[in-house]
């Protein structure tokens, strides 16, 4: 059998993925976040006080990762939690206003990362390659 690792969809993925957490790392890292809080700050940066069930409905991460997370989070001065007013199970989150203050910078952050792993591409080539991501992660969900 003739495998090649460099003609594997899911191989290229996963180098593609640790490509972007490490551009955006650098980046985030002097802003006080890491990229795995990214997608949460994003989140709550659109409507803040979600609680965990909502955050994990708007984001393809698994439970137990988004709970780490948002312990990190709250260590980390990022965000604070509090009792929902109407459901005694639940947990609201709130961005702090350090997070709240570094909104601009933290998305400048993550399409200056973007823009590195897509440099040499022509504008309609960067829109087709996400426009694949996108196809193929649906068709994920489906199977």
């Amino acid at each position: 059998m003739d495998y090649k690792l460099t003609e594997s969809a899911t191989y290229l993925t996963s180098l593609l993925a640790r490509a972007f957490s490490r551009s955006l790392q650098e980046r985030a890292a002097a802003l006080g976040f890491s990229p795995g809080q990214f997608p949460v700050l994003c989140a709550l940066w659109e409507e803040d006080g979600l609680t965990q069930r909502q955050i994990l409905d708007r984001l393809a991460i698994e439970q137990a990762t988004l709970a780490n997370t948002l312990q990190r989070m709250e260590r980390d001065g990022l965000i604070r939690r509090q009792a929902h007013p109407s459901d005694r199970r639940a947990t609201q989150n709130f961005l702090t206003d350090r997070a709240r203050e570094m909104e601009t910078e933290a998305i400048d952050a993550a399409l200056a990362a973007d823009a590195d792993l897509f440099k040499g591409f022509r504008r309609f080539e960067k829109e087709l390659m996400l426009e694949y991501m996108r196809w193929a992660l649906a068709n994920s969900d489906r199977s």
